[in-house]
């Protein structure tokens, strides 16, 4: 059996959003560092509906001024029994 670690997506959204306030940024600010056109992915990370690619999570991380593991929330791990 093998332990796999599994991100809580809403909670994480929960953590970036209070991040980003606590940065004194506003969506709109993220959304021209990442240099998107709409701030719909912003908005869905926040929610929790959808992740950062890892490139933007790396990112978010520079600008937040922490590490991707502070971002990241994770629930209690799964486990799998991976074929021999």
């Amino acid at each position: 059996m093998v332990r796999v670690p599994v991100i809580d997506m809403t909670a994480t959204g929960i953590n970036i959003t209070r991040m980003r306030i606590r940065a004194g940024l506003t969506v709109r600010d993220i959304q021209d560092i990442f240099g998107f056109s709409t701030p719909q992915a912003i908005y869905k990370w926040q929610r929790g509906t959808a992740m950062p690619t890892v490139d933007n999570l790396a990112v978010l991380a520079a600008v937040l001024g922490v590490k991707i593991d502070d971002i990241l929330v994770f629930q209690d791990s799964r486990q799998f029994r991976i074929p021999a």
